[in-house]
């Protein structure tokens, strides 16, 4: 086994699985493709560690190069290596500012949203889907559902739109928007306001209610990303999670709706805890089983820190667990960039449970990589995700690479979009029809959908994970 990466282990590493919509990310950087220039010895060293690592790690090992081509920049050199069958790892030059987006810690302005092209016209809009609490974007009023038009004065139209959007991230930006007055179906004139970034921790616990229609208690759970908690209080988002739990449970819900449309993953730990509070009798049921390549199950099957057991997660009993309050079925609310830790939530139960799916397609990861740096290397300070693992639920199933299709299918792009937790609100409106049996209350007019041209997850660095335990294997 690599020295570095022992070493490594001791100090830092975690393993992730991770996602990344690499076609929205790299068409949003167009400027930044991998460098094939020479720069010094520096590239060397730096290589050295990525190939030892790769060696080792890669879930296509066997598919290595021979002789790669070590004086390549790092970045292009990794690209140099990935099989064709590879469409996720990834290799970033700031393993911290890596580290840091994991767990959901950014600099943004505090908004979600998605891009639709106008009807006849080249113009795109940049539509707001959830605003996130006490950062700049709330404290500017806005609102989900508000249009974007401009940033920094340039309109956003289909040729510019990719490098206009970099703009966000710039320290004050300003941009033109048309506030959605909701209620009347309509756009309201356009503003102009200048808006800045700040480092922002983003708490994954968007929204919970209990909502009661007929005999029916809901419990509605709005959850964007899987964290357990930020530094100085590890555990503080999953802690939260139990206490939303634990009230569902007080309260007597007789059924839940999990809304994941904007959760593209996050850590294992996280997920196991969802899971076990959710689970029909959860306590040491398989949740997943994990597949690496052949020298590292080696590894981890004759280290005795580790061993068999560490390649499967199992649930766990908690008191908080609502799964004997469910009637055998739960609710989950998807969207094109559900994926990872989210569809491991789906596979994971889908032996236990029946799980009604409502919304769009799902992603389809089930791979994973690992997030490897070496904090002690003052000549490297790149960390990098390369593909390690799959993951299979307690009936050996992974067969979700081309995403969960949903029972009932919803793309959720009406222009016009109630506040999460509205109970017209399109798709969660859909899930009380069929809860309670009630037709559903959300807007009866037809209305033009739009298509999806791109997202703003899909640029993020901590989308589309899944962190899993390390083995600690030496």
């Amino acid at each position: 086994m690599p020295a570095d990466f022992i070493k490594s282990l001791h100090f830092a590493l975690r393993i992730i699985a991770v996602v990344a919509l690499f076609a929205f990310v790299t068409s949003c950087d167009e400027d930044d493709e991998p460098s094939n220039t020479v720069v010094n010895e520096g590239n060397r060293h730096v290589n050295d560690w990525i190939s030892e690592n790769m060696d080792f790690w890669y879930l296509w090992s066997n598919e290595l190069p021979a002789s790669p081509n070590k004086d390549l920049s790092p970045d292009a050199f990794f690209q140099s290596l990935l099989s064709d069958d590879d469409r996720f790892s990834w290799i970033q030059e700031n393993y911290q500012e890596l580290l840091n987006s994991l767990k959901g810690i950014s600099k943004e302005a505090g908004f979600e949203f998605v891009l639709y092209q106008e009807e006849g016209s080249s113009n795109v809009l940049a539509q707001i889907l959830y605003i996130k609490p006490g950062s700049p974007a709330d404290n500017a009023g806005l609102k989900r559902g508000d249009a974007i038009t401009h940033v920094n004065d340039q309109q956003l139209n289909t040729t510019n739109y990719k490098t206009v959007l970099k703009g966000l991230s710039d320290n004050t930006f300003n941009i033109s928007y048309k506030p959605l007055l909701v209620e009347e179906e309509k756009f309201d004139v356009a503003k102009t306001i200048s808006i800045s970034t700040v480092v922002y921790s983003e708490n994954p616990n968007y929204l919970n209610k209990i909502i009661e229609v007929s005999d029916k208690k809901i419990g509605y759970y709005v959850y964007n990303f899987f964290a357990s908690g930020i530094d100085g209080d590890s555990v503080k988002y999953d802690a939260e999670m139990d206490n939303i739990f634990a009230a569902f449970k007080a309260k007597g819900i007789t059924d839940l709706v999990l809304d994941l449309r904007f959760n593209s993953g996050g850590t294992e730990v996280s997920a196991n805890n969802l899971a076990s509070l959710i689970a029909p009798t959860p306590d040491n049921k398989i949740f997943f089983r994990r597949e690496y390549n052949t020298q590292v199950e080696s590894e981890i099957l004759s280290d005795p820190k580790a061993g068999e057991s560490f390649l499967l997660s199992k649930l766990k009993a908690k008191t908080q667990n609502i799964g004997d309050q469910l009637p055998g079925r739960f609710y989950i609310l998807t969207g094109s960039r559900t994926a990872s830790a989210s569809e491991l939530i789906i596979n994971g139960l889908n032996p236990y449970m029946d799980i009604f799916l409502i919304g769009d397609v799902t992603y389809g990861k089930n791979v994973g990589s690992i997030s490897i740096y070496d904090e002690n290397d003052r000549q490297n300070t790149w960390g990098m995700q390369p593909i390690v693992v799959k993951v299979y639920n307690s009936l050996n199933q992974s067969d979700y690479s081309h995403g969960f299709s949903p029972n009932v299918e919803n793309k959720d792009n009406d222009l016009f979009i109630y506040p999460l937790g509205d109970t017209r609100e399109e798709l969660l409106s859909k899930a009380i029809e069929k809860i309670t049996g009630i037709p559903s209350p959300g807007r009866k007019a037809s209305v033009e959908k739009k298509e999806v041209i791109g997202h703003s997850l899909d640029s993020k660095r901590r989308s589309f994970i899944l962190n899993i335990e390390n083995p600690r294997i030496h």
